[in-house]
């Protein structure tokens, strides 16, 4: 499915004006998007141009320092993404809530996930909450259906698991909160995560 520039901008026009109604004093409400019941439309729709305009609902700010004192009260989120089993290194900041975005491993495979799930184990945030990714292939039920149907060459090695070896690898994720087309309430913020 293919969006012209003109629907884009017309999205981004509705985006930006049911934002501005939903602000009331110093809260503002932010809507759930509306292709989040369908992430292939929704990855479609945001990931056309991409280069050339900025999504409504995302603000540039600039990164603070990792040893920034927090002031009392606040709380520190710290979002990775696209690690793809390679945390063995990675030297990561001071914060209250971890969130990696997706592409935690590279296909998904249960033993990339008890890895994942054991460096996770590891870190010292009070709440750790992570969202599959694109590739994450055995948390999409459908594509695994198909793809083991077709042998599909490109993922052999995915491709040659059973389904009793895939269809619980969220269960695997034991040290943190998973989000699925689904959403937590932590500390007061509202977190929705939608995979891929």
């Amino acid at each position: 499915m293919a969006f012209t520039l003109s629907e884009i901008m017309a999205a981004r026009r509705q985006q930006s004006q049911a934002q501005a109604q939903a602000q009331r004093g110093n809260r503002t409400a932010v809507e759930v998007d509306e292709y989040s019941t369908n992430p292939t439309q929704a990855f479609t729709f945001y990931n056309i141009n991409q280069g050339r305009f900025q999504p409504p609902h995302v603000h540039m700010v600039d990164p603070m320092p990792h040893d920034t004192p927090k002031p009392p009260g606040y709380t520190r989120f710290v979002c990775i993404s696209d690690t793809h089993s390679r945390t063995d290194s990675i030297q990561m900041p001071y914060g209250d809530v971890f969130i990696h975005a997706g592409d935690f491993t590279e296909l998904g495979l249960p033993s990339e996930v008890k890895k994942f799930n054991d460096w996770l184990g590891t870190l010292p945030y009070d709440i750790k909450i992570v969202i599959a990714g694109n590739h994450e292939l055995t948390f999409d039920q459908e594509f695994m259906a198909d793809l083991i149907k077709q042998d599909f060459y490109y993922f052999p090695s995915a491709s040659k698991l059973k389904p009793e070896n895939y269809e619980n690898v969220q269960s695997l994720l034991t040290n943190c909160i998973y989000l699925q087309d689904s959403e937590v309430t932590v500390r007061g913020f509202r977190i929705y995560g939608a995979p891929w």
